[in-house]
């Protein structure tokens, strides 16, 4: 029997929508067996579908899924910051990046609104992540800048847009994809006029690849694991790994510390390392309380 493959771009009231290689786009259902394996699509997902095409039967293997949104196989984020209205939020961005790390998803920074920045501000700011091994993107949305740069690094991949309230992700997104979005294709408006979004969405890029139509990575609770698992997923780190005096080095206060060192000689920035142990320290102490709830029970 012949399978139709492709990847869900939209799901509505039950009714998933696939898109083959050829573009062609197939409106279905999932197979009642996903109901007694408690597996649930969700946009992202490359599936078969049946020799109808109106079922999906098969959900390939996800390379990462995210639960809000409920997405699959993000390949990278556009994390959008800004220097000027909103100031930038160094400690939310890194947040951002290492909730992003631990999800095997590729990040580039966005810094937006170059037309109104202080030049020295974005300067600052690229150079904290370009020490850490970030491909740093400088736009105006709009001037229209960095436009290029943008779509080079979203072609023939599945992208997604992150960034705090006004970063002017939505602004970005119309200016990849050549055309002012709609409200109503990005999301709903309440009557206070701020955007909700209606949907979780792959939007086609003509380039190649697809950009979720969501602005809902908003909210990044820190991924449980042990404290000492924290430095794997700052990639600055990495060149010094095996450099420290002792086996196991935390990277925090012990002598002989190579990254330590690295950060006295501006090799590591101090905004990334006081990142890195304000998660240890929020790590530990989701661990204590952890501890204390079990020994009550």
């Amino acid at each position: 029997m012949n399978f139709t493959q492709g990847i869900i771009i939209k799901g509505i009231g039950g009714f998933y929508y696939v898109m083959n290689s050829e573009g062609t786009v197939f409106e279905t259902r999932a197979c009642g067996r996903f109901r007694k394996e408690k597996t649930v699509p969700v946009v992202g997902d490359r599936v078969r579908l049946n020799e109808s095409c109106d079922s999906v039967t098969e959900i390939l293997p996800r390379t990462c899924s995210f639960i809000r949104p409920p997405v699959a196989n993000i390949e990278q984020m556009i994390v959008v910051i800004s220097t000027v209205s909103p100031q930038v939020d160094l400690r939310l961005a890194d947040a951002m990046l290492f909730y992003f790390e631990t999800k095997g998803a590729d990040s580039v920074i966005c810094i937006n609104k170059a037309d109104i920045a202080d030049a020295e501000d974005i300067e600052r700011v690229k150079k904290i992540y370009e020490s850490a091994c970030y491909k740093v993107i400088v736009a105006s949305a709009e001037e229209n800048r960095g436009t290029d740069e943008l779509r080079d690094v979203l072609k023939n991949k599945i992208s997604a847009f992150s960034g705090n309230s006004g970063v002017g992700k939505s602004s970005l997104l119309s200016m990849v994809c050549g055309r002012k979005l709609e409200t109503g294709e990005l999301s709903r408006k309440t009557q206070r006029g701020r955007h909700t979004t209606r949907h979780v969405e792959l939007i086609p890029l003509d380039f190649g690849g697809f950009v979720l139509d969501t602005p809902g990575f908003g909210r990044f609770d820190l991924p449980l694991m042990t404290t000492d698992n924290v430095k794997n997923y700052f990639r600055e780190f990495k060149p010094f790994e095996g450099q420290c005096r002792f086996a196991g080095c935390m990277h925090t206060s012990e002598p002989g510390c190579a990254v330590l060192d690295a950060l006295e000689k501006g090799i590591i920035s101090e905004s990334r390392m006081e990142s890195y142990k304000s998660f240890m320290n929020e790590l530990r102490g989701v661990k204590e309380w952890q501890l204390k709830r079990k020994g009550s029970v």
